[in-house]
């Protein structure tokens, strides 16, 4: 008997087909592993060895079920996510990375325009204070000597002189932009870990990390 779902979100059933739909999208090309072919990925030479296929299909439900709760997300927060002409294009992600926490993201943000929406939401509630972004200035020397300085050689954290860096005033608002996306990012990486505890997989869903069956592994 099929499968119906992939997983379980609050007790609600994720259909396995939104996985499989997923897995048979075209790919677009990212050198990342992809292929950069617009169209649906050439045929492979040899089978897929069956413990990528379902390492594979494992990395396809993290990312599917990440767009779900996503989508979740930010209907609760009353965040409009726009259309997607092709909402099934993913990234292609090499065979070595399919058990990649940050591939999983990565292919979700391609994917999901939930996911998009719901980080832009994050970043832009972020308060970076003033204090914040003037230590940035004073311990990231290196990213703000002005032409000049650079073409002399000046060494930024030897006693660099005032009139070798740009004012702190040009560079103030990317700073804070900067920092401001840097919180954006882990208030999602929060926000994602705890919304994750509420999902319970089906058997040959799990997180490709999971120790729990036998084609695990999981890199950083």
């Amino acid at each position: 008997m099929t499968q119906e779902h992939a997983a379980l979100i609050g007790g609600e059933p994720l259909p396995t087909a939104r996985v499989n739909a997923f897995l048979a999208a075209p790919h677009r090309g990212t050198g990342n592993g992809a292929t950069g072919h617009h169209g649906p990925a050439p045929a492979r030479r040899q089978p897929e060895a069956p413990s990528v296929a379902r390492q594979r299909r494992r990395w396809a439900t993290q990312v599917v079920v990440t767009d779900e709760l996503a989508r979740r997300a930010c209907a609760d927060r009353g965040l409009k996510v726009p259309e997607e002409v092709s909402p099934v294009s993913v990234l292609a992600v090499a065979e070595t990375d399919v058990a990649d926490l940050g591939s999983i993201v990565a292919a979700a943000l391609t994917h999901s325009p939930a996911v998009r929406t719901l980080l832009a939401a994050l970043e832009a509630e972020q308060t970076v204070p003033e204090t914040a972004v003037r230590d940035y200035y004073a311990r990231n020397h290196d990213r703000f000597l002005t032409p000049e300085a650079l073409r002399r050689g000046v060494a930024p954290f030897d006693g660099v002189a005032p009139e070798d860096l740009l004012p702190y005033d040009e560079v103030r608002e990317g700073i804070s932009r900067e920092l401001r996306k840097a919180a954006g990012r882990k208030a999602f990486f929060g926000w994602l870990d705890q919304a994750r505890a509420g999902v319970t997989y089906a058997h040959g869903h799990e997180h490709p990390g999971d120790p729990s069956h036998a084609d695990h592994e999981h890199r950083h």
